[in-house]
């Protein structure tokens, strides 16, 4: 098969789809790997690198995706990109269309059949190809949060930590998954006071269990939240319902109650956020303001500490990606059930249940869809 890997353009974004180890794999079962020239770079791979690890170098992104059956990225598709694809081809990467319509729309134009990491399960219910990055995002979130909680950035001025004599910030984290649990880990670490909440016991067990008296657990309702997040210094939002858009949990009349200059680093706006105030921002410009309250909702949060997040997708993603070019997209998707839920879009049709809900388009199974593929 003819595997391509593009240079990501989103703002800031520095991740590559496949580093030289993993298209030596390629090469090796007798594949062809496309690299556009630089792709790496952002995350220390030369393209002589690539070019010792048997990959075809290609002197732009239109030569990519042109030549490749395959197409293995990091982000979604920005518009550029996705004016290249085409009927036939396969699309490996993070999608999150559920709040996305106008990529959703484009997608479907476009013919392409599109896996999405972030729908990809495991046999035990969880999802592999997020976790990394989930990890990678909620350790950053509360560094984000303590940068902008400075006067400089805009915030009230505390220390996550505090010193003798004056206590901790009040950091407030919404979800106890991977990057919630992530996020308690660092910021407890850094010395704050830290609450996780959940709506589910046995979530809050097990975040019991892992942090004991460091962090506080509460179950999630709608007056706990209003009331924690009214005296945070930091809230960070760390919610997922896999493939659906996120449930917003803070409404503007909250973020409106808060302290003036109090932060929220909102990790759950690739699936359109679990604030009412949130909004997608960018590496470039991360931080807005609302009612006095800093927003930190940066998309590709991971895409800042590239060399590490590049190796952590890569080791996940790299069997997924052998068996696509090995197998092909139909003969895999059939071989194994959990690639099969990464299935969001095929033909013009879309192939997952949350993300036909949250568009409000009809739903194709998958299976349907995969017997569209080998007809």
């Amino acid at each position: 098969m003819r595997v391509g890997v593009p240079k990501e353009v989103k703002d800031h974004e520095d991740r590559v789809g496949l580093i030289p180890e993993s298209v030596r794999e390629l090469v090796a079962r007798g594949h062809t790997v496309l690299v556009e020239r630089g792709a790496g770079a952002g995350a220390g791979h030369s393209d002589a690198a690539y070019a010792a690890a048997g990959a075809t170098p290609a002197d732009d992104a239109a030569a990519v995706f042109a030549g490749a059956e395959l197409i293995v990225k990091i982000k979604e598709p920005l518009a550029p990109e996705r004016a290249r694809l085409r009927r036939g081809q396969t699309l490996f990467t993070y999608l999150h269309l559920a709040p996305d319509p106008e990529q959703a729309r484009a997608l479907l134009a476009s013919g392409v059949t599109a896996i999405a990491y972030e729908t990809v399960t495991a046999p035990d219910g969880t999802l592999p190809l997020l976790v990394p990055m989930s990890e990678v995002a909620g350790r950053l979130a509360p560094q984000a949060g303590a940068a902008c909680l400075e006067r400089p950035h805009g915030g009230r001025g505390v220390l996550l930590a505090g010193v003798a004599g004056v206590p901790p910030a009040e950091v407030v984290v919404l979800g106890g998954g991977v990057v919630g649990q992530n996020a308690a880990l660092i910021a407890a670490g850094m010395g704050a006071d830290v609450t996780v909440v959940d709506r589910d016991p046995a979530v809050l067990r097990r975040v019991a269990d892992r942090f004991g008296a460091r962090v506080r657990t509460v179950f999630s309702t709608r007056g706990t939240i209003d009331t924690l997040c009214r005296r945070a210094d930091l809230v960070i939002g760390a919610v997922l319902v896999p493939g659906a858009t996120a449930p917003k949990l803070v409404t503007a009349e909250t973020v409106r109650a808060m302290k003036p200059g109090a932060v929220i680093v909102d990790v759950a706006i690739d699936q359109g956020g679990c604030c009412e105030t949130s909004r997608p921002t960018t590496h470039s410009q991360p931080t807005y303001v609302v009612d006095g309250v800093v927003h930190y909702c940066v998309t590709n949060m991971p895409g800042a500490v590239a060399r590490t997040s590049t190796f952590a997708i890569n080791n996940v993603t790299l069997p997924f990606v052998l068996a696509l070019a090995d197998q092909g997209t139909a003969g895999a998707l059939a071989a194994d059930v959990h690639l099969a839920t990464g299935l969001n879009v095929h033909d013009g049709r879309i192939t997952h249940p949350a993300v036909a809900r949250a568009l409000g388009l009809p739903f194709t199974p998958p299976a349907e869809a995969l017997a569209m593929m080998r007809s």
